[in-house]
């Protein structure tokens, strides 16, 4: 059989062990990062069987990107609120917000700019982040407000507030947000 990738056919417990020491990631990190379970991982690792599967390939592109997972690993929230910004199941951008202080602080987990929350911006203003929340949610001018809050249980316009009720879904797209106090 002739080969079209450079990829190794299977990997020991030994090359796990060892590329997830060479990351620093704790056998948790690595099941998180590669999708699997931490039982996976421990298996694979004091096993004497040949690991085989998409696992094989992750971890060659693992060995060759080493800086891949600091590119996804999530920080550690900083301000009293977390928006994430999804499309479908994907993180697109993490929004960490100190309203009372007029803070924002963003993250982007993917390259399109489309599907960040902020396009090219990666230093939003207070100002664009509540652009941003207004662009989630019904416009303020809309005909028969009082009836969609009163809908959503909602006392007045407050684009946080009806996000939290929506999510920030829109008829028109698959991006959504989840709000973490």
């Amino acid at each position: 059989m002739t080969k079209l990738f450079a990829i190794a056919e299977y990997l020991s417990g030994e090359d796990i062990r060892s590329i997830r020491k060479k990351l620093s990631l704790t056998q948790k990190e690595f099941a998180e990062l590669v999708n699997i379970s931490v039982k996976t991982v421990e298996r694979w690792e004091t096993g004497d069987k040949p690991v085989t599967g998409p696992v094989v390939t992750l971890v060659k592109l693992l060995t060759e990107n080493p800086q891949i997972p600091e590119m996804y690993r999530i920080a550690t929230r900083p301000y009293p609120m977390r928006l994430w910004y999804m499309y479908g199941q994907e993180i697109c951008t993490v929004i960490d917000v100190d309203e009372g202080s007029r803070l924002v602080k963003i993250r982007n987990y993917t390259n399109r700019y489309q599907y960040r929350a902020f396009g090219r911006e990666e230093y939003p203003t207070f100002e664009q982040y509540e652009e941003f929340l207004e662009s989630r949610c019904f416009p303020r001018s809309r005909d028969k407000i009082k009836w969609e809050l009163r809908e959503l249980d909602v006392p007045f316009y407050d684009p946080l507030l009806i996000i939290e009720k929506t999510e920030g879904r829109m008829a028109e797209d698959d991006f959504w947000i989840r709000i973490e106090r």
